[in-house]
Protein backbone atom coordinates (compact mmCIF):
# COMPACT_ATOMS: atom_id res chain seq x y z
CA UNK A 1 0.00 0.00 0.00
CA UNK A 2 1.37 3.40 -0.99
CA UNK A 3 1.92 5.73 1.98
CA UNK A 4 0.79 9.37 2.02
CA UNK A 5 3.51 12.03 1.51
CA UNK A 6 5.84 12.23 4.49
CA UNK A 7 5.56 16.05 4.61
CA UNK A 8 1.79 15.82 4.97
CA UNK A 9 2.10 13.18 7.71
CA UNK A 10 4.59 15.31 9.63
CA UNK A 11 2.44 18.42 9.27
CA UNK A 12 -0.61 16.61 10.61
CA UNK A 13 1.34 15.09 13.50
CA UNK A 14 2.58 18.54 14.51
CA UNK A 15 -0.89 20.07 14.20
CA UNK A 16 -2.12 17.38 16.57
CA UNK A 17 0.80 18.01 18.96
CA UNK A 18 0.64 21.81 19.00
CA UNK A 19 -3.11 22.13 18.61
CA UNK A 20 -2.86 24.71 15.84
CA UNK A 21 -1.82 25.31 12.25
CA UNK A 22 0.33 28.21 13.43
CA UNK A 23 2.25 26.07 15.92
CA UNK A 24 2.91 23.38 13.32
CA UNK A 25 3.96 26.03 10.80
CA UNK A 26 6.48 27.51 13.24
CA UNK A 27 8.05 24.09 13.76
CA UNK A 28 8.31 23.39 10.03
CA UNK A 29 9.06 26.98 8.99
CA UNK A 30 5.94 27.00 6.82
CA UNK A 31 3.00 29.37 6.60
CA UNK A 32 -0.39 28.54 8.09
CA UNK A 33 -1.99 28.15 4.62
CA UNK A 34 0.81 25.75 3.60
CA UNK A 35 0.12 23.56 6.64
CA UNK A 36 -3.61 23.68 5.90
CA UNK A 37 -2.99 22.54 2.32
CA UNK A 38 -0.92 19.59 3.56
CA UNK A 39 -3.68 18.51 5.92
CA UNK A 40 -6.27 18.69 3.14
CA UNK A 41 -3.99 16.70 0.82
CA UNK A 42 -3.59 14.06 3.52
CA UNK A 43 -7.36 13.87 4.09
CA UNK A 44 -7.90 13.52 0.34
CA UNK A 45 -5.31 10.75 0.09
CA UNK A 46 -6.84 8.86 3.03
CA UNK A 47 -10.48 9.61 2.23
CA UNK A 48 -11.03 10.46 5.90
CA UNK A 49 -11.68 13.74 7.72
CA UNK A 50 -8.90 14.25 10.28
CA UNK A 51 -9.86 17.64 11.72
CA UNK A 52 -12.96 19.67 12.50
CA UNK A 53 -12.53 23.23 11.22
CA UNK A 54 -14.28 26.06 13.04
CA UNK A 55 -14.18 29.82 12.77
CA UNK A 56 -11.61 30.20 15.56
CA UNK A 57 -10.61 26.65 16.42
CA UNK A 58 -9.35 23.40 15.01
CA UNK A 59 -9.80 20.03 16.69
CA UNK A 60 -9.17 16.44 15.70
CA UNK A 61 -11.90 14.07 14.64
CA UNK A 62 -12.06 10.71 16.40
CA UNK A 63 -10.25 9.10 13.48
CA UNK A 64 -7.74 11.94 13.43
CA UNK A 65 -6.92 11.51 17.13
CA UNK A 66 -6.25 7.78 16.65
CA UNK A 67 -4.14 8.43 13.57
CA UNK A 68 -2.16 11.19 15.32
CA UNK A 69 -1.34 8.88 18.24
CA UNK A 70 -0.03 6.24 15.86
CA UNK A 71 2.01 8.80 13.91
CA UNK A 72 3.48 10.25 17.10
CA UNK A 73 4.72 6.82 18.13
CA UNK A 74 6.04 6.13 14.63
CA UNK A 75 7.96 9.41 14.41
CA UNK A 76 9.35 8.80 17.90
CA UNK A 77 10.58 5.36 16.81
CA UNK A 78 12.21 6.88 13.73
CA UNK A 79 13.95 9.53 15.84
CA UNK A 80 15.21 6.96 18.34
CA UNK A 81 16.45 4.66 15.57
CA UNK A 82 18.22 7.55 13.83
CA UNK A 83 19.95 8.60 17.04
CA UNK A 84 21.06 5.03 17.69
CA UNK A 85 22.37 4.72 14.12
CA UNK A 86 24.45 7.86 14.61
CA UNK A 87 25.81 6.50 17.86
CA UNK A 88 23.84 9.17 19.76
CA UNK A 89 26.46 11.79 18.90
CA UNK A 90 25.71 14.87 21.02
CA UNK A 91 24.41 17.96 19.30
CA UNK A 92 26.97 20.57 20.34
CA UNK A 93 25.86 24.17 20.89
CA UNK A 94 28.02 27.12 21.94
CA UNK A 95 26.17 29.99 23.61
CA UNK A 96 26.58 32.83 26.06
CA UNK A 97 26.67 31.61 29.66
CA UNK A 98 23.60 33.46 30.92
CA UNK A 99 21.47 32.73 27.85
CA UNK A 100 22.44 29.07 28.05
CA UNK A 101 21.78 28.76 31.79
CA UNK A 102 18.65 30.85 32.04
CA UNK A 103 16.91 30.51 28.69
CA UNK A 104 18.14 27.47 26.77
CA UNK A 105 18.75 24.75 29.36
CA UNK A 106 15.38 25.12 31.16
CA UNK A 107 13.68 24.54 27.79
CA UNK A 108 15.86 21.65 26.57
CA UNK A 109 13.59 18.95 28.04
CA UNK A 110 11.02 20.01 25.45
CA UNK A 111 13.58 19.51 22.67
CA UNK A 112 14.51 16.10 24.07
CA UNK A 113 10.85 15.11 24.19
CA UNK A 114 10.53 15.93 20.49
CA UNK A 115 13.81 14.21 19.60
CA UNK A 116 14.22 11.18 21.88
CA UNK A 117 17.75 9.86 22.10
CA UNK A 118 19.36 13.06 20.82
CA UNK A 119 21.84 14.20 23.44
CA UNK A 120 22.67 17.90 23.62
CA UNK A 121 25.99 19.32 24.82
CA UNK A 122 26.03 23.01 25.69
CA UNK A 123 29.30 24.90 25.71
CA UNK A 124 29.70 28.53 26.76
CA UNK A 125 31.89 31.32 25.47
CA UNK A 126 31.88 34.90 24.24
CA UNK A 127 34.44 34.66 21.44
CA UNK A 128 32.80 36.30 18.39
CA UNK A 129 34.70 34.00 16.03
CA UNK A 130 33.08 30.61 15.45
CA UNK A 131 35.08 27.77 13.88
CA UNK A 132 32.56 24.98 13.53
CA UNK A 133 35.06 22.38 12.30
CA UNK A 134 37.77 23.08 14.86
CA UNK A 135 35.36 23.32 17.79
CA UNK A 136 33.18 20.43 16.61
CA UNK A 137 30.04 22.59 16.82
CA UNK A 138 26.63 22.04 15.32
CA UNK A 139 25.35 25.51 16.23
CA UNK A 140 26.35 28.73 17.95
CA UNK A 141 24.47 31.67 19.46
CA UNK A 142 25.73 35.23 18.93
CA UNK A 143 24.38 38.72 19.55
CA UNK A 144 24.53 41.43 16.92
CA UNK A 145 22.40 44.36 15.73
CA UNK A 146 19.34 43.56 13.64
CA UNK A 147 20.85 45.40 10.67
CA UNK A 148 24.23 43.68 10.97
CA UNK A 149 23.80 39.91 11.33
CA UNK A 150 26.96 38.05 12.36
CA UNK A 151 26.84 35.91 9.20
CA UNK A 152 25.02 36.01 5.88
CA UNK A 153 22.81 33.03 6.72
CA UNK A 154 22.41 33.77 10.45
CA UNK A 155 18.91 33.12 11.81
CA UNK A 156 17.44 35.88 13.99
CA UNK A 157 15.89 34.49 17.18
CA UNK A 158 15.06 37.21 19.72
CA UNK A 159 15.62 40.89 20.49
CA UNK A 160 17.81 41.64 23.50
CA UNK A 161 15.55 43.54 25.92
CA UNK A 162 16.61 44.81 29.36
CA UNK A 163 14.98 46.06 32.56
CA UNK A 164 16.22 46.69 36.15
CA UNK A 165 15.77 44.25 39.06
CA UNK A 166 16.83 44.21 42.71
CA UNK A 167 16.26 42.20 45.88
CA UNK A 168 13.77 44.78 47.15
CA UNK A 169 11.97 47.84 45.89
CA UNK A 170 13.72 51.15 46.10
CA UNK A 171 15.02 54.09 44.11
CA UNK A 172 17.81 53.41 41.65
CA UNK A 173 19.58 56.56 42.78
CA UNK A 174 20.42 54.86 46.06
CA UNK A 175 21.58 51.55 44.62
CA UNK A 176 24.78 50.25 43.12
CA UNK A 177 24.27 49.41 39.45
CA UNK A 178 25.34 45.88 38.47
CA UNK A 179 26.02 44.64 34.97
CA UNK A 180 28.12 42.43 32.75
CA UNK A 181 31.41 43.08 31.01
CA UNK A 182 29.90 41.41 27.96
CA UNK A 183 27.17 44.10 27.83
CA UNK A 184 28.67 47.16 29.57
CA UNK A 185 26.31 49.73 27.98
CA UNK A 186 22.96 48.22 28.94
CA UNK A 187 22.43 50.57 31.88
CA UNK A 188 23.11 53.62 29.68
CA UNK A 189 20.75 52.28 26.99
CA UNK A 190 17.99 51.68 29.55
CA UNK A 191 18.39 55.12 31.17
CA UNK A 192 18.15 56.82 27.78
CA UNK A 193 15.06 54.82 26.82
CA UNK A 194 13.45 55.62 30.18
CA UNK A 195 14.15 59.34 29.77
CA UNK A 196 16.60 59.44 32.67
CA UNK A 197 20.00 61.15 32.87
CA UNK A 198 23.09 59.04 32.19
CA UNK A 199 23.84 56.60 35.04
CA UNK A 200 26.92 56.33 37.19
CA UNK A 201 29.43 53.73 35.93
CA UNK A 202 28.09 50.28 36.86
CA UNK A 203 29.98 47.54 38.64
CA UNK A 204 30.65 44.99 35.90
CA UNK A 205 30.86 41.25 36.53
CA UNK A 206 32.30 38.56 34.29
CA UNK A 207 28.79 37.49 33.27
CA UNK A 208 25.20 38.60 33.72
CA UNK A 209 24.60 35.44 35.76
CA UNK A 210 27.06 36.69 38.41
CA UNK A 211 25.47 40.14 38.38
CA UNK A 212 22.03 38.57 38.88
CA UNK A 213 23.31 36.58 41.85
CA UNK A 214 24.86 39.70 43.34
CA UNK A 215 21.54 41.54 42.99
CA UNK A 216 19.68 38.66 44.64
CA UNK A 217 22.09 38.94 47.57
CA UNK A 218 21.19 42.61 47.99
CA UNK A 219 24.33 44.14 46.51
CA UNK A 220 22.52 46.39 44.05
CA UNK A 221 20.29 46.52 40.98
CA UNK A 222 21.00 44.39 37.91
CA UNK A 223 20.10 45.22 34.31
CA UNK A 224 19.12 42.16 32.28
CA UNK A 225 16.50 40.42 30.19
CA UNK A 226 13.30 39.83 32.19
CA UNK A 227 13.34 36.25 30.93
CA UNK A 228 16.62 35.60 32.72
CA UNK A 229 15.19 36.36 36.17
CA UNK A 230 11.65 35.00 35.75
CA UNK A 231 12.30 32.31 38.36
CA UNK A 232 13.85 34.76 40.85
CA UNK A 233 10.87 37.08 40.43
CA UNK A 234 8.44 34.18 40.88
CA UNK A 235 10.21 33.20 44.10
CA UNK A 236 10.36 36.85 45.17
CA UNK A 237 14.13 36.87 45.36
CA UNK A 238 14.10 39.79 42.93
CA UNK A 239 11.56 42.49 42.10
CA UNK A 240 11.27 44.57 38.97
CA UNK A 241 12.09 48.21 39.66
CA UNK A 242 10.41 49.72 36.61
CA UNK A 243 7.86 48.78 33.99
CA UNK A 244 10.12 50.38 31.39
CA UNK A 245 11.80 47.78 29.22
CA UNK A 246 14.38 48.90 26.68
CA UNK A 247 15.41 47.32 23.38
CA UNK A 248 19.19 47.32 23.18
CA UNK A 249 19.26 47.17 19.39
CA UNK A 250 20.89 43.74 19.52
CA UNK A 251 19.33 40.39 18.71
CA UNK A 252 20.23 36.81 19.49
CA UNK A 253 21.26 35.00 16.31
CA UNK A 254 21.63 31.31 15.52
CA UNK A 255 24.65 30.35 13.44
CA UNK A 256 24.91 26.99 11.68
CA UNK A 257 27.83 25.50 9.73
CA UNK A 258 28.05 26.71 6.10
CA UNK A 259 26.03 24.81 3.53
CA UNK A 260 22.84 22.84 3.95
CA UNK A 261 22.13 22.13 7.63
CA UNK A 262 22.22 18.56 8.87
CA UNK A 263 18.84 17.11 9.89
CA UNK A 264 19.63 17.55 13.58
CA UNK A 265 20.85 21.12 13.11
CA UNK A 266 17.70 21.90 11.14
CA UNK A 267 15.63 20.34 13.93
CA UNK A 268 17.39 22.58 16.47
CA UNK A 269 16.80 25.65 14.30
CA UNK A 270 13.09 24.90 13.90
CA UNK A 271 12.69 24.23 17.62
CA UNK A 272 14.53 27.41 18.67
CA UNK A 273 12.39 29.52 16.34
CA UNK A 274 9.24 27.96 17.76
CA UNK A 275 10.40 28.48 21.36
CA UNK A 276 11.44 32.06 20.66
CA UNK A 277 8.00 32.74 19.19
CA UNK A 278 6.23 31.24 22.19
CA UNK A 279 8.53 32.48 24.96
CA UNK A 280 10.48 35.55 23.78
CA UNK A 281 13.58 36.91 25.46
CA UNK A 282 11.45 39.46 27.32
CA UNK A 283 9.11 37.08 29.16
CA UNK A 284 6.76 39.02 31.50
Amino acid sequence: MELPPLGALRAFALVAETGSLTGAGARLNLTQPAISRRIRELEAALGVALVHRGANALRLTEEGARYAAALNQAFGDIAAATAALRGATPLRIRAYTTWALRWLIPRLPRFRALHPGQEVEVMTGTDPAVDFAREGLDAAIRTAPAAKPPARDAVRLQPVMVAPFAAKRGKLEGMSLLGSRVRPRDWAVWHEAAGLPPPAPPLLFESTTLAIQAAAEGLGAVICSPAFVAEEVRRRRLVRLSKAEAPTGDHYWLLLPPGSPTPRAAALRDWLLAEAAITPASDP
